[in-house]
């Protein structure tokens, strides 16, 4: 059994708004999980619910039965109880959407606290609001750069320079996309979306983020774990990434392009924004695992010299390769990344060029599952992925694995 402590709130209602969500142990000692986010502007009910989805889909990535649910919120305590109807048409889907998270737990109950009990949820609510005042500052900075930059756009001028420099720190933002990514008909990437797909019951313009993983190298030819090494791409990644660069240049509709630090990222990466006339934002949030002592060994030779480890490790998140990073550490720095490219890039598609890790833990979030997706889902190097994070936060997987272009 956890604890779920969940809180929302929005500055002006409407106004600037964000949520925080606690997950705790059963004795209400130590945090399991913790969830924050910038909604934009919003109101004070929609973002209590947003913190409750995010408490339960925590819940459940633990792999929770039981829930116990705390809010200091009476409308959404007495909602989710069935004691009062949601008629507001903005609450209804979100309402939905955490009647079908509670489904799928063997019990959830619901209770009413006072604000100073809901503290820690509290909090998180007024940083990710706070992260709001960034996001506003970086636009607006960002637009007026865009705007010297178009009314002396020449290269080598100072306007086109200091635009081109603003694009490589932050990202271009707000620039309108037409079209899709890759062919609407087979996956359905046309950034004009209001509606989302299946039964998510999301609304609005998604940030979409192509998910392209790195070209070849040597460790990966081998199969041996490849983490903070440094390893160049093969012939053979060059050619992969010169393809997916084509692929995705032909398609057009990209804002802006992010990369993990590492070579084999960055060139994949670099290969990308030559084809598509775009600077490269370096994130370190999205670099590989620490594999520590595993990073060059095959699977067979870690579970071979530390076989007890390597075990736990495959089943548990939570637990790190020697002298490296957990997958729990993976995804609350990829998690904070997420974050930030939703806030920075509303409804725009963002090439994302990383490894196997990050992307997989983007595809998990997107998907509201469990760890054992890091596991057992399989992706090809050079391949591209799309997920998609809706502002009312719904999100959905749109392409997983896609090779067919190399």
């Amino acid at each position: 059994m956890v604890i779920v402590e969940a809180d929302g709130g929005a500055r002006g209602n409407p106004g600037p708004a964000g949520y925080g969500a606690v997950v705790w142990d059963a004795d209400h000692v130590r945090v399991l999980a913790e969830r924050k986010e910038f909604l934009g502007v919003s109101t004070n009910n929609v973002a209590e619910y947003r913190g409750l989805i995010a408490g339960l889909e925590a819940a459940a990535e633990l792999g929770a039965r039981e829930v116990i649910v705390r809010l200091d919120s009476k409308l959404v305590v007495e909602q989710m109880s069935g004691r009062w109807k949601v008629k507001h048409e903005s609450m209804i889907p979100l309402a939905d959407r955490a009647r079908r998270l509670v489904a799928g737990f063997d019990r959830v109950s619901f209770a009413w606290i006072p604000r100073k009990d809901n503290s820690r949820a509290d909090r998180l609510a007024n940083e990710a609001m706070d992260d709001g005042d960034t996001v506003a500052e970086v636009r607006t900075a960002l637009a007026s750069e865009r705007t010297a930059a178009d009314a002396d756009p020449r290269p080598g001028s100072v306007a086109a320079d200091t635009a081109v420099e603003s694009r490589s720190a932050v990202g271009a933002i707000g620039a309108a996309l037409a079209g899709g990514v890759v062919d609407s008909a087979a996956v359905g990437v046309a950034r004009a979306a209001t509606v989302g797909p299946g039964w998510t019951g999301a609304v609005g313009r998604p940030t979409r983020l192509l998910l392209l993983r790195h070209g070849q190298t040597e460790l990966s030819v081998h199969r041996r774990y490849s983490g903070r090494g440094n390893p160049p791409l093969t012939e053979l990644g060059w050619r992969q990434a010169a393809d997916a660069a084509a692929m995705l240049a032909a398609k057009g509709g990209i804002e802006a392009i992010v990369s993990s630090p590492l070579g084999r990222a960055r060139d994949t990466a670099e290969a990308a924004g030559r084809a598509l006339g775009l600077p490269v934002r370096v994130l370190d949030g999205l670099t590989e695992t620490d594999f520590g002592a595993w990073e060059g060994m095959t699977f067979q030779e870690a579970r071979e010299h530390y076989p007890e480890l390597h075990g736990r490790w495959l089943g548990d998140p939570s637990v790190p390769a020697p002298g490296g990073e957990s997958f729990d550490q993976v995804r609350e720095r990829v998690e904070a990344v997420r974050r930030d490219l939703v806030a920075l890039y509303p409804g725009a598609n963002v090439l994302v060029v990383s490894h196997v890790t990050p992307i997989k833990t983007l595809l998990q979030l997107a998907l509201g599952v469990g760890p054992s997706l890091l596991y057992r889902l399989h992706l090809d190097l050079g391949s591209l992925s799309i997920a998609e994070f809706y502002p009312d936060g719904g999100s959905s997987v749109r392409l997983v694995n896609d090779t067919s272009y190399l």
